[in-house]
């Protein structure tokens, strides 16, 4: 039972960092924090879509040929690896950075807005701004 646990070990992290971002997510009122669990979970994600595209024995889909007339070396044998989960988790993590940016550039301009990155402290403010007549 160990040993196959202990040979799907990167299973085990990516539901630990998934929990602990989901945790942090759900259970921080700070808007910097939320942005972290978010990041957090979505590197989870990055390394099951990873674990699940590596194939044991594969070698990278490069197809060497000998020259003209070498019908001796046989390509059909290999085990070759798909290069597309790994493409696509690239181009993932840059959207990713983008849109942890992006998140990150709205925190300051609420910050600049309601002096306060406190989720509770700023629908406090706009309960206030509400009450007065102020949008």
């Amino acid at each position: 039972m160990l040993d196959q646990l202990l040979s799907h070990w990167n299973y085990i992290i990516v539901v630990l960092l998934m929990m602990i971002g989901l945790f942090i997510v759900i259970s921080s009122m700070n808007l910097v924090k939320k942005l972290v669990g978010l990041s957090l979970f979505q590197t989870s994600v990055f390394l099951f879509y990873i674990s699940l595209g590596k194939i044991e024995g594969g070698t990278a889909p490069i197809i060497i040929t000998g020259g003209h007339g070498d019908h001796g070396n046989s390509t059909h044998d290999i085990l070759y690896s798909n290069p597309l989960p790994h493409v696509l988790i690239l181009t993932a993590i840059v959207v990713g950075v983008a849109t942890t940016a992006l998140g990150l550039s709205l925190v300051l301009r609420i910050k600049a807005s309601f002096n306060s990155i406190e989720e509770d402290e700023i629908l406090a403010e706009k309960r206030v701004m509400k009450s007065e007549g102020r949008s």
